[in-house]
């Protein structure tokens, strides 16, 4: 029984996760090439969805001086992150979804939410937007990436059987790959690319644009309008 909603264990999921999502390890660099693009220097950082800690660990190589807060709902994700941080800075740790946190208005320079929120029905989805949205301050940047769907459900097949193929050729064996494909639309719920786009904006975003995409996952970035934080 998985202890959190990700296709694997928090035990497992350092050594399994890059053989089920493809170029799993690029998308914390390309989170962090775009913050440095917008803020050099952000005072705030609150990673949602922290899992075991990995972008933490990547960020804080480029941010020393800046202050994090990692939330994941997994309890035994926060486990790990917090003995894989231990001798790294002093990040905070909230036990919580996007949706739930209870954190004040226009806080965090930066949000990011890596690979989380493909999990909630569109009603949760959207309030977890509309939460990052409110902490976040002016000037401030939101980081998203997620399992996409294709444009056109004619290609879903294609695209799911691609993502198959990607995995079982990272050694994952078919029945595994076939189980992790099964998830789609019954344990993560993806949205299109422009159904990404359009959200963002109808929260209030004033920069709304996609950053990253390949096979079935693609990478946003958003910035609330107001004065440059950095």
């Amino acid at each position: 029984m998985r202890d959190n909603v990700t296709a694997h264990s928090a035990k497992e999921f350092d050594a399994k996760v890059s053989a089920t999502i493809p170029f799993y390890d690029l998308f914390h660099q390309q989170t962090i090439d775009l913050v440095r693009s917008v803020n050099e220097s952000p005072q705030k950082w609150l990673d949602i969805g922290c899992g075991t800690g990995n972008l933490y660990l990547d960020a804080k190589k480029y941010f020393p001086g800046t202050e994090f807060t990692l939330a994941d709902p997994s309890q035994e994700m926060l486990v790990i992150a917090r003995k894989k941080t231990a001798t790294n800075g002093n990040p905070a740790f909230i036990l919580s979804d996007s949706q739930n946190l209870d954190i004040d208005d226009n806080v965090f320079d930066v949000i990011t939410a890596i690979q989380s929120h493909h999990y909630q029905d569109e009603p949760a989805r959207k309030r977890a937007l509309e939460n990052c949205f409110r902490m976040l301050a002016p000037g401030g940047v939101f980081v998203v990436f997620e399992n996409i769907r294709p444009l056109s459900e004619k290609a879903l097949p294609f695209a799911l059987k691609r993502w198959e193929n990607y995995q079982t050729g990272c050694g994952r064996t078919a029945t595994e790959a076939r189980a992790h494909i099964k998830r789609f639309d019954n344990e993560y719920f993806p949205i299109s690319i422009t159904e990404h786009l359009r959200l963002l904006n109808e929260i209030g975003f004033s920069i709304v644009e996609l950053l990253w995409a390949s096979y079935m996952q693609a990478g946003f970035y958003a910035i609330k309008c107001g004065s440059a934080v950095g």
